[in-house]
């Protein structure tokens, strides 16, 4: 992405079974029925906030805008039919204002993960649509973010955001320009991007165990 927008088996895998740190796989325990249909109690980002770029500095404005909501188990993949602990839905909205061309660029993304401490969180969203002028190569891709949540929202926000485009998810190489590395689910570097306007909101849940299957 560009600086803008830019039936069931016997045994999961390892991935998902390090999850429950300490316990072989019979002795998981189990969220009660009660657990899950609280949706209240699951992690959450919600919020838009503009940000700068403290080694880029210029006169674009960026923002980042997050509904993303833990759904844990929702999501089934080969060898693991349960889906993850991790596993999350909401949306996603990039706007990017190029004062050089003085137009504003956008892109959607509908998210599949969803991990939080507390005031914390990293997420990704696969990009679903991007607006015109804008890379149209970046539909389909997964994108990561990271937030820090400082609740103190009142005033200036001293929240801050990552993603995972603009040199930092590179792979070197000695004989060419590196190239940008695919990124995985719920994968994304430190919130290092300072917000401007707006803000975050965190709401950290632990990681819900893995039912009987």
């Amino acid at each position: 992405m560009t600086a803008m927008p830019r039936p069931r088996t016997m045994v999961l895998p390892a991935l998902l079974a390090a999850f429950v740190v300490g316990l072989p796989l019979s002795a998981a325990p189990v969220a009660s029925a009660e657990q899950r249909a609280d949706k209240t109690a699951y992690a959450s980002v919600t919020g838009s906030a503009e940000f700068v770029l403290p080694y880029y500095p210029d006169d674009d404005v960026r923002s980042f805008s997050f509904d993303a909501r833990a759904a844990p188990y929702s999501r089934p993949l080969p060898g693991t039919p349960t889906g993850l602990p991790t596993d999350a839905r909401g949306t996603l909205t990039v706007s990017h204002y190029s004062a050089e061309r003085n137009r504003t660029y956008t892109s959607e993304g509908l998210v599949d993960c969803l991990v939080t401490g507390p005031r914390t969180a990293t997420l990704t969203a696969v990009i679903t649509r991007v607006s015109d002028g804008g890379p149209v190569d970046d539909v389909g891709k997964r994108v990561g973010f990271s937030v820090y949540d400082s609740g103190e929202d009142k005033g200036r926000s001293r929240d801050r955001v990552g993603f995972s485009w603009n040199g930092v998810n590179l792979l070197p190489s000695r004989d060419a320009a590196p190239a940008e590395a695919l990124v995985g689910t719920c994968m994304a570097p430190a919130a290092y991007a300072p917000v401007t306007k707006g803000g975050y909101t965190v709401r950290h849940a632990e990681l819900l165990p893995m039912t009987k299957y």
